[in-house]
């Protein structure tokens, strides 16, 4: 059901890969909610994906930029505004990738060139799209932007490497930030989600066995990508206009779980 909550808001949505990216989730609920966006990744990850029929199904235009270029930034920002009419509302940065991840290299064996380049995809990335939306004074007053974050900030995670570190410093960079565009009534968040099965995801050794263990752990059970977006966009809304500079769990209340009865019947019960 829709409720109309992104009526005449623009925005851009970074991250959509294909239909179980998170970022897409957000992509058609957004447009459900009767907002106008552009879509924009990495012409590598363009490639990989489906964001073309994306696009189509949300009357969306597609822009390449590689979220660490400040040029391709400049450019999608300028191409955006001119696209959309206008200033934007909203920014989803749904981006995260690990070199050391994908090539399976041990937490104490990293490779500090890929470390850095970790650093720069999932967290810098933030700071470079705010950093340029505001000197191209893009954002209009009450815009809202998200970043989509795991709660491996705070906690030690094994085998989540050093996207843990990457996503520690997204978070940073939202308070940051958020303090900073504050006096615009600018809302700068993140959303440290719930494990799901997205095709990045995937990627990290062992991800079935997170999203198997915070079932059992979260009295309402892990949040599904879909759940994400309807959460996303309560951000972008104007229902949550004094919502700012805040990790804002999405996880079934697995964040707050010390132990659960499920987990006590399938680890113990047998003994």
């Amino acid at each position: 059901m829709a409720y109309n909550l992104l009526k005449g808001k623009k925005g851009i949505i970074f991250g959509a890969l294909d239909s179980n990216s998170i970022a897409w989730k957000v992509a058609e609920k957004a447009h459900e909610e009767g907002a106008s966006f552009t879509l924009t990744n990495a012409p590598i990850a363009m490639r990989m994906g489906e964001i073309n029929k994306l696009a189509e199904q949300c009357g969306a235009v597609v822009i390449p930029a590689d979220a660490t270029s400040l040029e391709d930034l400049e450019n999608l920002f300028t191409k955006s505004l001119e696209a959309l009419g206008g200033k934007v509302d909203f920014i989803l940065h749904s981006i995260g990738m690990s070199p050391n991840v994908r090539k399976g290299k041990d937490y104490g064996d990293l490779n500090y060139e890929w470390f850095l380049k970790t650093i720069d995809i999932s967290a810098l990335s933030f700071h470079k799209i705010m950093q340029i939306a505001e000197k191209k004074d893009a954002l209009n007053e009450g815009a809202s932007i998200v970043a989509l974050s795991y709660i491996a900030a705070q906690k030690a995670v094994p085998g989540y490497n050093d996207m843990a570190e990457a996503k520690a410093a997204l978070e940073s960079i939202a308070r940051s930030y958020g303090l900073r565009l504050g006096p615009k009534k600018i809302r700068v968040n993140t959303v440290s989600q719930s494990p799901t099965m997205t095709t990045a995801g995937k990627g990290i050794s062992g991800f079935d066995v997170f999203v198997d263990f915070a079932e059992k752990l979260s009295p309402l059970g892990n949040a599904s990508a879909e759940e994400c977006a309807d959460y996303v966009i309560t951000l972008f809304s104007d229902l949550t206009k004094k919502v700012t500079m805040q990790n804002l769990f999405h996880d079934g209340g697995f964040s707050c779980t010390a132990i659960s009865d499920e987990f006590i019947q399938a680890f113990y019960s047998k003994k």
